[in-house]
């Protein structure tokens, strides 16, 4: 197993703990993250993650600073982006956020919802930041 120096240990709490400011305040709310690597794009590192709606579950208004792809793999999600109209993303549909844009989600029907993102962010920086 690989050791992690002072600097990358570091930024991983800070990460977490960015993560985990926002995720753990909603309720019906689950994110589990995959993996975390490093890209060949200088400053930038891909996450997964796993996120679990339970009925009536959301996650307030966010950002991230890079680029999320999801794909919706259960359920469906009533997904609120700044700028563009309301819409609900079905099982076996994908959406992307752009950097820095205002979003938020909630579980569209009476199961579970599960959708299944990848954010390309600047390292050092939290993958999720709330808003107002």
């Amino acid at each position: 197993m690989k050791k992690l120096t002072t600097g990358a240990s570091l930024a991983v709490i800070v990460l977490a703990m960015g993560a985990g400011a926002l995720y753990a305040q909603q309720p019906g709310f689950k994110r589990i993250e995959v993996q975390d690597r490093d890209l060949s794009i200088p400053g930038r590192h891909a996450v997964q993650a796993k996120a679990e709606f339970e009925p009536g579950g959301a996650v307030g208004r966010h950002t991230h600073p890079g680029e999320e792809l999801s794909v919706v793999l259960e359920g469906a999600l009533r997904l609120e982006v700044d700028g563009q109209p309301a819409r609900t993303v079905k099982a076996g549909e994908s959406f992307f956020i752009p950097a820095g844009v205002v979003h938020a989600g909630k579980n569209a029907g009476k199961g579970k919802a599960v959708v299944f993102a990848t954010y390309i962010v600047e390292k050092g920086k939290p993958v999720a930041t709330p808003v107002k």
